[in-house]
């Protein structure tokens, strides 16, 4: 059941939650993620950041057609969004495809390009029918601590004037997670983001949200965060099983072996972010 992100995100408001929202690199990632969700009946989000085609992994026009398609024949409602888009041409590609959410991403530029790209990503996807996540301050990437976390962390006042003027669905803010897989445990700032969603009405979203323990997922749900992006640990606990695998000389064993653990491990970030955990005990 495909559905755009600001209707997916209405879900997780009315029942306070978080949903999960996973890169899918290929064929073995939608089944994984989306099975996990149809096994739990949750809504999800599956994604095609536009680093993914650069890192030489499977093109948008290929694994976009797929996306849709399993996305279209779920039994939960799915949104198919593109993650981390930084080429305007590249964020229409993708609503062409029919994706039903874009994120624009202009973090890394001076605040009135930003947001002046972010407007002209809005105005596209509203001709789609289609919703728009930006971005304020800087994810970071693994371990990469900045001397001076507050020039990259979202600033909330800023925050207020970017959602107001750019008229976007969901915004993703910077207060503590990174990219990538944590050496070190992630310092976040509840304060920052408690603030950020006092002052805002739209919902928050948390990048590098891969690595968080599970306590910490439950507080920034309780604080508006309520979609999060879900990779790393779910790629690793596939690769950790293919090692583990017995029989690795056949591709499709492989497949096999780490699409059963992509799901048991989307399942248990689905379980935390839909604070079913918290039901069972």
């Amino acid at each position: 059941m495909l559905v755009t992100l600001k209707e997916i995100l209405k879900i997780a408001e009315a029942k306070k939650i978080a949903i999960g929202s996973f890169n899918t690199t290929g064929l073995e990632c939608c089944e994984a993620v989306i099975g996990a969700a149809e096994e739990l009946n949750q809504p999800v989000i599956i994604m095609h950041a536009q680093v993914h085609e650069e890192m030489g992994l499977t093109t948008l026009d290929v694994i976009g057609r797929v996306m849709m398609m399993m996305a279209e024949r779920a039994s939960v409602p799915v949104c198919v969004h593109l993650d981390h888009g930084t080429d305007l041409a590249y964020l229409k590609k993708a609503l062409d495809l029919g994706f039903t959410s874009i994120m624009y991403d202009g973090s890394t530029l001076p605040y009135a390009e930003n947001l002046a790209n972010t407007c002209v990503a809005v105005e596209m996807a509203k001709r789609y029918g289609a919703s728009v996540e930006a971005e304020m301050g800087s994810m970071g990437i693994r371990d990469k601590s900045p001397d001076d976390p507050d020039s990259l962390y979202t600033d909330p006042e800023a925050a207020v004037s970017f959602v107001r003027d750019s008229h976007i669905d969901a915004l993703a803010c910077a207060f503590g997670t990174v990219h990538g897989l944590y050496f070190t445990e992630p310092k976040l700032d509840f304060a920052r983001l408690e603030k950020i969603d006092k002052l805002i009405d739209i919902p928050l979203v948390m990048h590098g949200g891969s690595g968080v323990s599970d306590e910490d997922y439950r507080h920034v749900i309780s604080l508006g965060i309520r979609k999060i992006n879900y990779y790393t640990y779910m790629a690793k606990a596939a690769g950790s099983a293919v090692v583990d695998f017995p029989n690795k000389l056949y591709f499709h064993d492989i497949a096999v072996c780490a699409t059963r653990a992509m799901r048991e491990n989307a399942r248990h970030a689905i379980e935390v972010f839909s604070n079913l955990t918290a039901a069972k005990a």
